[in-house]
């Protein structure tokens, strides 16, 4: 099975919003946290982490600043919401949690 099968965008929002802080989680609604994940894949597509054979190191991919500086800079550059950078960097963290979690189910 591959690892976009597994991804659920639903299941991934409710995990992000079970790892932030109330106050975080209550400032954004769920299409905000959709829109930051969308960015962090159009990450792994640019960078080529989506291909087979990409062959990259786990710190490689987990990059967390690098990633959370993107999306912040993706974020401004589009101008459709407003967010904290570090709730960014929650969002993101979250989001790279629930990908570790589905990867210990399959």
């Amino acid at each position: 099975m591959s690892e976009l099968m597994k991804y659920d965008e639903d299941d991934a929002i409710k995990f992000i919003r079970a790892t932030l802080p109330k106050e975080v989680s209550d400032k954004y609604d769920d299409d905000e946290i959709l829109y930051v994940i969308d960015i962090i894949w159009d990450w792994y597509e640019r960078n080529g982490y989506l291909k087979i054979d990409a062959g990259v190191t786990e710190e490689e991919e987990l990059d967390i600043e690098k990633l959370s500086a993107f999306v912040a800079k993706e974020i401004k550059k589009d101008g459709e919401i407003e967010m904290d950078p570090s709730d960014i960097n929650l969002i993101v963290k979250g989001e790279l949690q629930y990908e570790e979690s589905i990867e210990d189910i399959f």
